[in-house]
């Protein structure tokens, strides 16, 4: 699939087959995730592939933090199921020492959104479905998984093969909607 078709194709991806990952597709995908741009290239992004159940059975437990939860109404996190069902789970991690900051933005964040966007692009490229998860106890997911102090946790992204083919997605903006051309409006 290229590029176009794998930007157009991308959704979010609840409900797995159940079908393993074998491990050629991870480092396929993790290969085009090393080429992804960074901030003076310091590449601060660093990521922990989790197959084993019971530890993905307890991130989707940590994939629930009350007080925001019930403020947004959510009696749960609506991708808990696919931390547990998805064949491997990606725990996206970066070193903030590792990156820059500039008038308080902490560029480690957008280092982060880059990778994992080319991770979840890349993915579907191969035929494989995944979803960011956003909301977790981040202690609590770093003391499981043994990531080290200062080391930041930036997302779980479930990734599988889809148990069904998504192929209309949620509407978005016309593109006059969203580029303004010279100046703002």
């Amino acid at each position: 699939m290229d590029i176009f078709e794998a930007i157009s194709r991308r959704r979010s991806i609840r409900r797995y087959s159940g079908l393993p990952v074998e491990d050629e597709q991870v480092n396929a995908v993790f290969e085009a995730v090393r080429q992804s741009p960074s901030w003076a290239n310091m590449q601060c992004w660093r990521f922990v592939a989790v197959r084993d159940r019971d530890v993905r059975e307890k991130l989707a437990e940590y994939s629930y933090m009350k007080s925001f939860m019930e403020a947004k109404g959510y009696k749960a996190n609506p991708s808990k199921k696919a931390l547990v069902e998805a064949p491997v789970v990606i725990v996206a991690c970066a070193d903030p020492a590792d990156s820059g900051e500039v008038r308080g933005q902490d560029y480690y964040l957008v280092d982060m959104g880059i990778a994992c966007q080319t991770l979840m692009l890349a993915a579907r490229g191969l035929g494989l479905g995944t979803v960011f998860v956003g909301i977790y106890e981040e202690d609590k997911v770093r003391e499981l998984l043994g990531i080290p102090e200062g080391v930041r946790v930036a997302g779980l992204i479930p990734m599988g093969y889809p148990l069904e083919e998504k192929d209309k997605g949620p509407s978005r903006k016309e593109v006059s909607e969203i580029l303004y051309n010279e100046k703002w409006g």
